[in-house]
C-alpha cells in the first residue's frame, strides 16, 4: 500500500502548491515538459532492451491489446452519442486502457501474490501497457491535438518528432549496453524523476470541482478502467484457458487505476487536463477499495 501513499502524497502536495501560488500557473506545463524530453525517454532507454517473448506468457501480452480494441469499439459511438468533445473523447480512449501497470502493479501483486510474480507484471507491462504509450497514445495526441483532424502527413511528422518515439526506435536499434557509467547513471536519475514530477504536476492541475461537461466522463473513465476493463480481463484468460497465476496477474494489472504517465501526455497536449487529473486522482483512491476485490474475484475464479 506504500505506492499508493505515495502517489496521494505527491498529489496533496502539488495541490497546496498550487493553493498557495508558490510556483506559477505555468509549472505543471513545464514539469510536463522536463517529462517527456528526459524522464521518459530514459525509462524506454532502461527497460525496451530488456523485452523478451515468451508462447506461455501471450495471455499477458494479448489481454492488453484486446482491452484496448474493446476501450475504442465502446468509446468512440458513446462519446458520438453523448456529444462529447474531442478533447474529453481523447482523453477516455487513453486513461480507461491504461493502467498503472508498473508503479502500482509491481508492488501491489508482489504484495497479494508475492514477489515471485512480478515478473509476469513486467510482461503485461512492457508488452502491452508501455507499447501502447508507444503507438496508439501517440496517434490519439496526433489526431486529437490540433484542436482539428490533422493530415496524415502532419500526423506523421508529430509522432516522430515525439522524443519517446524516437527514445523507443534508438533503445530498440542499439539497446543500453554501449552506455558508459556516468551515462547509465544519468539515466537512471532522469528515469526516477518521472513519479514525483509527474505527480506534483497532477496535483498543481487538479480541480475537485469539475466543470458540468467533465462530470460524466469522469464517471465513465473510473467505471470502465475499474470495473468494466477487469471483467473484460477475467473473461478472456478464463477463454484461453491460462495458467492460474498467469490469469491472476492479468486481471489484477488490467484493474490498476489510470496511468499517471499517460495523464501527463494528455496535459502537454493540452487535451482536457483537470479531466486526466481527476481520472488520475479519483482512481487512486477508489482502486484501494476494487484492486482487493478484483484479488479476491480472481482467487475464487482461478
Amino acid at each position: 500500500m506504500s505506492a499508493y501513499f505515495i502517489i496521494i502524497t505527491l498529489i496533496i502536495a502539488g495541490r497546496i502548491l498550487a493553493w498557495r501560488e508558490v510556483f506559477p500557473e505555468s509549472a505543471p506545463e513545464v514539469l510536463n515538459k522536463v517529462v517527456i524530453l528526459l524522464c521518459l525517454p530514459a525509462l524506454i532507454f532502461i527497460h525496451v532492451p530488456t523485452l523478451e517473448a515468451s508462447a506461455d506468457l501471450l495471455p499477458l501480452i494479448i489481454v492488453p491489446w484486446v482491452l484496448l480494441a474493446c476501450t475504442i469499439a465502446l468509446v468512440l459511438p458513446l462519446a458520438r452519442w453523448l456529444g462529447l468533445s474531442r478533447e474529453v473523447t481523447a482523453v477516455l480512449l487513453v486513461l480507461i486502457p491504461l493502467g498503472n501497470t508498473s508503479f502500482l502493479g509491481y508492488p501491489l501483486i508482489a504484495g497479494l501474490m508475492g514477489p515471485e510474480f512480478v515478473r509476469y507484471a513486467v510482461v503485461y507491462d512492457q508488452f502491452g501497457s508501455f507499447l501502447i504509450v508507444c503507438t496508439h497514445v501517440l496517434f490519439v495526441l496526433a489526431w486529437y491535438g490540433a484542436g482539428e483532424r490533422p493530415s496524415p502527413v502532419s500526423m506523421l511528422k508529430r509522432v516522430i518528432a515525439f522524443p519517446p518515439f524516437l527514445a523507443l526506435i534508438a533503445a530498440l536499434v542499439f539497446g543500453n549496453n554501449w552506455f558508459p557509467e556516468w551515462l547509465w547513471g544519468l539515466v537512471e536519475s532522469f528515469a526516477d524523476m518521472l513519479l514525483p514530477l509527474v505527480t506534483l504536476a497532477i496535483g498543481m492541475s487538479l480541480k475537485l470541482k469539475l466543470i458540468p461537461e467533465h462530470r460524466l466522463p469522469l464517471v465513465i473513465g473510473l467505471v470502465g478502467k475499474l470495473m468494466v476493463l477487469p471483467a473484460l480481463a477475467l473473461a478472456m484468460v478464463w477463454l484461453f484457458d491460462t495458467r492460474d497465476e498467469i490469469a491472476r496477474v492479468a486481471i489484477l494489472e488490467s484493474a490498476m487505476p489510470p496511468m499517471i504517465t499517460a495523464a501527463a501526455l494528455l496535459s502537454a497536449a493540452r487535451l482536457a487536463p483537470p479531466l486526466a487529473s481527476a481520472l488520475v486522482a479519483w482512481g487512486v483512491l477508489f482502486s484501494a477499495a476494487t484492486v482487493p476485490l478484483w484479488f479476491w474475484i480472481g482467487s475464487v475464479v482461478f
